[in-house]
């Protein structure tokens, strides 16, 4: 199949059976989401999303968060990872929207990765989310699944290698949701270590069980026999 199928087939199947995708981040504001997805890194949002009510309960705004010390903020978050670090992240982050942005979360990817802990991944995020800009996040999930669909090449190396190529090929409108359709399919059903393609309803366009197809449907026949 040549990419540009690929990619048709994609976004018509993602369309049609998830025409809306989001985050499962909870949060009310740019705000909430910007410091949501700071502790995301390297986290789960389950875990994140039981950590962050009592968070923005007594920390609702940069303000807040830029008049509080370390020692006052990290029980918030003491159970996510890389908690030290994070903290820190957090007062910082703080600080500079007050001092440089009014308190207001910033729009541009450019602006945003000025502050603390807020990466390219983490700024495309909040830009797709917010303001539905053209940005693709990638994670590992991101990573994983485009790869494996064959949407981009086996041999990209980076983050940023992958993100150039999905945004070459995405059309714009579709960009911001296409982030989710591939963390959700990467985070339930083509996962790391195993993925779930006897389930999956798109493998008629997927690289990975083109070339696998055989080794798959044989311990899929074998797993079934071995429950009967």
């Amino acid at each position: 199949m040549l990419k540009k199928d690929r990619y048709r087939a994609f976004i018509e199947h993602f369309e049609t059976h998830m025409p809306v995708a989001e985050t499962e981040l909870q949060y009310e504001d740019p705000f909430q989401l910007l410091v949501a997805v700071v502790l995301s890194a390297q986290c789960t949002d389950k875990r994140i999303n039981m950590v962050t009510p009592a968070l923005f309960r007594d920390f609702p705004t940069a303000a807040h968060l830029a008049t509080a010390d370390f020692d006052e903020l990290f029980p918030y978050i003491k159970s996510v990872s890389y908690p030290n670090n994070k903290t820190k992240h957090l007062l910082g982050l703080g600080k500079m929207l007050m001092n440089e942005f009014n308190g207001e979360v910033p729009s541009t990817v450019e602006e945003l990765t000025k502050l603390p802990g807020v990466g390219r991944k983490t700024a495309n995020v909040i830009t797709s989310v917010v303001w539905n800009q053209p940005n693709m996040a990638v994670d590992t999930h991101v990573f994983r699944v485009s790869k494996r669909l064959g949407l981009v090449a086996m041999n990209a190396k980076t983050p940023l290698e992958v993100e150039k190529q999905l945004i070459k090929h995405i059309p714009k409108q579709h960009i911001h949701k296409a982030h989710h359709w591939l963390i959700l399919h990467g985070r339930y059903v083509c996962l790391a270590r195993k993925p779930k393609c006897p389930e999956c309803s798109i493998t008629h366009f997927c690289r990975f069980f083109e070339k696998n197809r055989l080794n798959i449907l044989e311990e899929f026949v074998g797993t079934e026999a071995g429950r009967k």
